[in-house]
């Protein structure tokens, strides 16, 4: 099993706009399974935000994307394959589930 050096961290937001963190992922499978699944079934009214972040760094997130502007997310990602830390295939899974959350 591989180490991983970015997690995907989930935001649930409430009609007063506080938020709070629902889910940090390591997995494209389990973000997507686990983390974007509420949301598309619209347990998460008020917001959602997607945010990655690289582990033990005390620098900004990489990216991070609130619900419903997806589309920048497969552009913002292309770089990570290059390192290896996620392929196009996990990219296009995530933008297939994202389609999903940005749909009003």
């Amino acid at each position: 099993m591989r180490f991983r050096r970015i997690y995907w961290v989930t935001e649930q937001f409430f009609k007063d706009g506080t938020s709070v963190v629902a889910g940090i992922f390591t997995s494209v499978h389990d973000l997507v399974e686990t983390g974007i699944a509420p949301y598309n079934a619209g347990d998460y009214k008020h917001g959602f935000r997607l945010t990655l972040c690289e582990l033990d760094c005390a620098c900004p997130p990489l990216c991070s994307f609130k619900a419903p502007a997806f589309a920048s997310v497969e552009k913002e990602l292309e770089p990570l394959v290059g390192n290896g830390e996620i392929s196009r295939e996990e990219i296009a899974q995530l933008c297939e589930a994202l389609v999903g959350a940005a749909s009003p």
